[in-house]
């Protein structure tokens, strides 16, 4: 047999208590396997989670302690990463052959360790010394030959916490070799199953007591189970299933084995004579499984059974009883649960359960019956009755008469078809009916006997086509109800009303309105299935918010099956404040609308799946102040930006599986303050230097967890496919970050002697540069604007030559000869830039007069002046320029400044110390030059004054 087969029998346990009925609802009510995980979650130690190379972390209750699964990963060794603080480590379902001694080391909290179904045939001696506080220890499915006693030496707490080994599916011989497990003084559970074992004998146990509780021995070539000593005081149940012909039992003495209180021997061939031993040594035995004994059955072996005193559960599963006779039970009136599945069983007489006056639970599962058979009728203490997997094709009105104790009730899996109400008249205890996958397509008078106890009613998979208003009136005390269907169902307006108990529907509808879910005012969970149709579902939900009559409801579940288009109000959810779980399957054809989770401010846990969702929007999720847990898998988000701005400063979780993600902006997961668990398997990311932050956040944080994040696939670039994300080498991008950072560096550092070269020796050209710049953008649109002239001249000059201007110039050209001159110390527009009023002199003057000396030339505002004016003459062909020398300055002293220098070379100007005491003449040659039009004269001769030489 493969070793991958489970070690362990399946135990069938149906007993229902009162106590366990409300367990079942409450979970029912409040748990889903998610809800679950999260609320672990929610209390969970930020500073645990991390990435671990081949293995996954989830929390338990304890906020300092972690669960680490690594199973099925093909892995040849035990990771070296798992963290110290580990309470239960999953190893299962690998390819690990031994176990060093230092594997385990500094795993001081570990109290679960599972290593099944690996191919282990060595462990280290004292492998598991630092595991102080083990208590559950799996290591079937492998290839053991021997445990030694030196590989649990050392542990002295061990020994005392140590309660439950597997061992099954190995390859051990004898029982010595299991000597140093039995000997564990805490042991209450050891699984031995399908291994070599060819006794049990306690003749080769070196000790005189064990703690052992359950003992599974089944699968193993035993030849004899001898118990010469007492040993195994404590034992209550024992499996010795499908041992080998000739099994031999011998129990010196019987009360050996007074604590034994279940059995199995199922498949397990011996002689009649040996079950009599058997059944007369196991007296304080209260549940047997018997199986494959049909040869026995029919000489009266049940008889020396039901002699057991203490036997009050008979499991006879698997024994091709056909036809259930009347008196193979009648020895056994003592019994309170029998099983009877899997028998192929097509009838029971009538009177077969009649001695079973006690019989409170009944189990006819997985037979071939084609009603309900008489024998129960009667049954008055009968709390539990299975039917389910049979060919009961219909229920009559007197199957299950005088059944007044009846709590549970299965027909599921039948091919029932009409449902008579009549047929649960007697059934005022029933608490709990499931119905589910029957061909039942309607149920007009199925409820018209007030089952007023029932609080579950599982009617899944069946074909309702419709559900009317009243089909449950009658059953005011239900809350769980189960509808999901096969077929296309209407639901009629008030069809739940009076349910004021219930708390969990799941529902299929082709139609959603608020009358629907009217009369449930303390429903807390809801699951839709919306069911596949040839029409469109646009209007499964319109303008009016269909929830509005649930107030208290907490979690809310749709599923589609539609593949069209469904037109999606944004008020959807409005009524809802107390929502905090919402789960849509195949449900959104495109993104949500941003107010669609608005009306749900409680909202912890969110799940998309499988939609057409691209682009999620921020203001989508900032409602959602207590959002913990985000789940967005198989949709089509190429972008996670919605994040930085969404204030999810509450999630915890974010599964993005099966997206279109190529690129992680690890700034973007650093917005999310709480989160623990990140899961991007199956998105096409991208591995080349744009993703070394990403790679660097998730191998060096200590808060978030990357589920399998050491397994994520590079999809691009083409040559990186095959590689692994994690494996990118981030230090070739580093390489190529220095040498750019060098070039620039470098660059900056040319750049800044060039500046300073610049600045030194050419500042002044750079400065002319500029201004002849500025000076020509001016002219080119002042003269599309047509400029006026509002100054005959504009008077550039130095302030340390201000007092010859008001003294000589202003009295004989404003004075005498009434020019109109702009001065910037009179006419500059306050508050201007001196640019722009220097600019606006110049064009708006027809001349310009320089009165140059060397304070002058020293000047840069004059030196600006001057070469904006040059500008005109030169670039603009007009003659506007008059220059007026104060001083005596030598032609060769004007070399640093190139323009007045070839100014001066080429047109006559005005020299006031060579005028002399004939100031007259040369006022009039000013008058002369400010007479003259705009057109130039290269020589001039209007002024009265030499030529530069």
């Amino acid at each position: 047999m493969s070793p991958k087969i489970s070690c362990s029998l399946f135990r069938k346990e149906k007993k229902l208590s009162s106590a366990g009925l409300k367990l079942k609802i409450n979970m029912l009510h409040h748990l889903t396997s998610f809800s679950f995980l999260l609320s672990v979650l929610l209390h969970l130690n930020p500073l645990l989670a991390y990435s671990l190379k081949n293995c996954a972390v989830f929390p338990s209750y304890d906020v300092w302690d972690i669960f680490v699964t690594c199973a099925d990963r093909d892995l040849t060794s035990i990771p070296d990463d798992i963290p110290e603080n580990t309470l239960s480590l999953d190893l299962d379902t690998n390819q690990i052959l031994t176990v060093n001694r230092t594997d385990l080391r500094g795993l001081s909290k570990l109290l679960y360790l599972h290593m099944e179904c690996n191919a282990m045939s060595h462990i280290d001696d004292r492998a598991f010394e630092d595991l102080v506080h083990l208590r559950d220890l799996l290591l079937g499915s492998n290839t053991l030959t021997t445990v030694t006693e030196d590989m649990f030496q050392g542990l002295f707490r061990l020994e005392n916490l140590l309660q439950k080994v597997n061992l099954c599916y190995n390859r051990l011989h004898q029982l010595t070799e299991i000597v140093p497990i039995l000997q564990l003084p805490n042991l209450r559970e050891l699984v031995a199953g399908m291994n070599r074992f060819s006794s049990f004998e306690t003749d080769d146990l070196p000790f005189n007591k064990s703690s052992l509780k359950i003992l599974w021995f089944n699968g193993n070539p035993l030849r004899k189970f001898s118990v010469t000593k007492d040993v195994f005081p404590y034992l209550e149940f024992l499996d010795l299933s499908k041992c080998v012909p000739g099994f031999e039992w011998d129990v010196k003495e019987n009360n050996f084995l007074r604590s034994l209180k279940g059995l199995y021997l199922s498949g397990t061939e011996v002689s009649f004579e040996m079950y009599r031993t058997i059944f007369q040594s196991a007296f304080a035995v209260e549940y047997i499984w018997l199986s494959s004994i049909k040869e026995w059955l029919n000489i009266g072996l049940i008889k020396f059974v039901c002699q057991m005193p203490s036997l009050t559960r008979l499991n006879l599963t698997l024994n091709n009883i056909y036809t259930l006779n009347a008196t193979l039970l009648q020895p056994c009136s003592q019994i309170t649960e029998l099983v009877l599945s899997s028998n192929a069983m097509t009838n029971l007489s009538e009177k077969s359960l009649r001695p079973l006056n006690r019989l409170e639970e009944l189990y006819l599962d997985n037979n071939f019956l084609h009603r309900v058979p008489v024998a129960v009728r009667g049954l008055s203490k009968l709390i539990v009755l299975d039917l389910s997997f049979n060919d009961i094709g219909e229920l009559g009105c007197f199957d299950f008469l005088n059944l007044t104790s009846l709590l549970n009730l299965f027909l599921q899996r039948n091919r029932i078809s009409v449902l008579r109400g009549c047929a649960f008249k007697d059934l005022k205890e029933l608490t709990e009916l499931n119905i589910e996958s029957n061909p039942v397509y309607t149920m007009h008078d199925t409820f018209t006997v007030s089952l007023r106890k029932l609080f579950i009613l599982n009617m899944n998979m069946n074909g309702f086509q419709g559900l009317r208003k009243g089909d449950f009136k009658v059953l005011p005390s239900l809350q769980a109800l189960y509808l999901q269907s096969l077929m296309i169902c209407s639901v009629e307006n008030g069809t739940f009303y009076g349910l004021h108990h219930l708390i969990t529907l799941a529902l299929s509808a082709y139609t959603v309105n608020r009358d629907i879910f009217r009369g449930m005012p303390n429903l807390k969970n809801l699951t839709l299935y919306l069911p596949a149709s040839g029409n469109s579902l646009s209007h499964q939900f319109n303008e009016d918010p269909p929830f509005v009559f649930l107030p208290f409801l907490t979690s809310l579940t749709i599923y589609n099956s539609n593949k069209k288009s469904i037109v999606i109000s944004p008020n959807l959810l409005c009524g809802l404040q107390y929502l905090e779980e919402f789960t849509a399957v195949t449900f959104f054809t495109e993104t949500p609308h941003t107010d669609t989770f608005t009306y749900t401010p409680r909202l912890t846990s969110l799940q998309i799946t499988n939609s057409h969702v691209t682009n999620l929007k921020p203001e989508l999720f900032q409602p959602l102040t207590n959002l913990q847990a985000l789940d967005l898998p198989k949709n089509k988000l190429r972008s996670l930006n919605f994040l930085t701005r969404a204030n999810l400063s509450a999630l915890i979780w974010l599964n993005l599986r099966d997206n279109e993600l190529t690129m992680i902006n690890e700034t973007i997961l650093q917005s999310l303050p709480a989160l623990t668990y990140l899961d991007l398997s199956g998105n096409p990311l991208t591995c080349d230097c744009l993703s070394i932050g990403f790679i660097e956040w998730v191998k060096n944080n200590n808060q978030t967890q990357v589920v399998n994040a050491y397994q994520y696939d590079c999809y691009f670039p083409p040559s990186k496919q095959g590689t692994k994300l994690l494996d990118f080498d981030v230090q070739s991008c580093k390489m190529e970050l220095n040498f750019l950072c060098f070039i620039s560096s470098a660059c900056l550092v040319v750049l800044t002697l060039i500046t300073s070269f610049m600045y030194h020796f050419l500042r002044w050209q750079i400065v002319y540069a500029c201004c002849l710049f500025l000076a020509f953008l001016y002219d080119s649109r002042n003269r599309r604007k047509g400029f006026p002239h509002l100054y005959d001249a504009f008077i550039s000059y130095n302030v340390n030559d201000e007092a010859w201007v008001y003294r000589e110039m202003l009295p004989a050209l404003e004075g005498e000869q009434g020019w109109r001159l702009c001065l910037h110390h009179r006419d500059f527009q306050p508050g201007k830039p001196i640019i722009e009023n220097i600019m606006d002199a110049i064009y708006s003057s027809r001349k310009t007069i320089c009165v140059i000396s060397w304070n002058y030339l020293q000047s840069e505002w004059c030196s600006k002046e001057f070469q904006m004016a040059s500008f005109r003459l030169f670039d603009e062909q007009k003659d506007v320029l008059i220059l007026l020398f104060l001083e005596e300055i030598p032609a060769q002293q004007l070399s640093p400044y190139y323009r007045m220098r070839k100014l001066v070379k080429k047109r006559t100007y005005l020299s006031w110390p060579k005028a002399g005491q004939h100031t007259g003449v040369f006022w009039q040659s000013v008058r002369r030059a400010l007479e003259t039009e705009d057109a130039p004269e290269e020589d001039s001769n209007l002024l009265t004054a030499g030529r530069a030489p």
